[in-house]
């Protein structure tokens, strides 16, 4: 699989996003965080989506602290989100925005890491619901508001294990390579017939509470923070990279 990085040294404009209606998932911690604050440092109004009010009151502080426009909260649990709820979602911001410009899916869980033969079917149901039915039914509904925006940018998470898989990364693994799979086929629908482009991104090894779930050994500060993999996001989300759609990125050089 061919993958795509940030132009070697990018540096967005401090504009870039302005007047930028944005929604981030997971935006209460770690990389949606530190996405939600760059974007709305970058002039965007950013639409904050998690499960836990407390974290993402938080961020909508910070955002406000640092002069940004006023971001939205929006509270919901990609575990038991419904599809009535994604569409009256939409339908909300539709009567406040009329559009959305740009849509990053952040948010996983990793789930367990143990063989396939003894995993725990409430487990992978959980771990695939999250990281990939979640992202399916709010790309689909929002899908609308998308297309209403002069042109928009929709990003996946995705992940080294996505792409080759390995032993004991079971749910987390297959349903990073489902959606490597559904950005794949999404862009190829909508390349010719609207102004919305959809690639993924791989963070790579980040000081993050996943990354220390998966690999408690691993000394944490050896890993970048991530504020340090913000070029990508800021990248993938503004016309900077409107040439690019259907295409896997990488967030960090790939580690020898």
């Amino acid at each position: 699989m061919e993958t795509f990085a940030a132009p070697p040294s990018y540096a967005p404009a401090p504009d870039l996003l302005a007047g930028r209606t944005i929604l981030v998932t997971g935006a209460g911690s770690g990389i949606g965080r530190a996405a939600a604050l760059a974007y709305a440092n970058h002039g965007a109004t950013v639409l904050l989506l998690g499960r836990r009010a407390s974290t993402l009151d938080a961020v909508y502080d910070e955002i406000e602290a640092a002069g940004g426009p006023r971001a939205g909260i929006i509270e919901l649990d990609l575990e038991t989100i419904t599809e009535e709820q994604c569409v009256r979602l939409a339908n909300e911001l539709g009567g406040e925005f009329g559009h959305l410009d740009g849509l990053l899916h952040n948010a996983s869980v990793l789930g367990e890491r143990r063989p396939i033969e003894s995993a725990s079917y409430g487990e992978w149901q959980k771990v695939i619901q999250v990281n990939l039915n979640a992202g399916f039914l709010l790309t689909r509904c929002l899908l609308p508001l998308l297309q209403a925006a002069p042109r928009a940018s929709v990003i996946f998470t995705s992940s080294g294990v996505g792409r080759t898989g390995r032993a004991f990364w079971g749910a987390y693994a297959v349903s990073k390579f489902a959606t490597e799979g559904l950005v794949q086929v999404l862009a190829s629908e909508l390349e010719n017939t609207s102004a919305v482009r959809v690639n993924s991104v791989n963070p790579g090894a980040t000081n993050t509470a996943m990354r220390r779930a998966a690999y408690p050994a691993e000394r944490p500060d050896q890993n970048p923070q991530p504020e340090d993999i913000m070029p990508t996001y800021l990248y993938l989300i503004g016309d900077d990279s409107s040439a690019h759609t259907g295409h896997s990125f990488d967030a960090q050089p790939p580690r020898g």
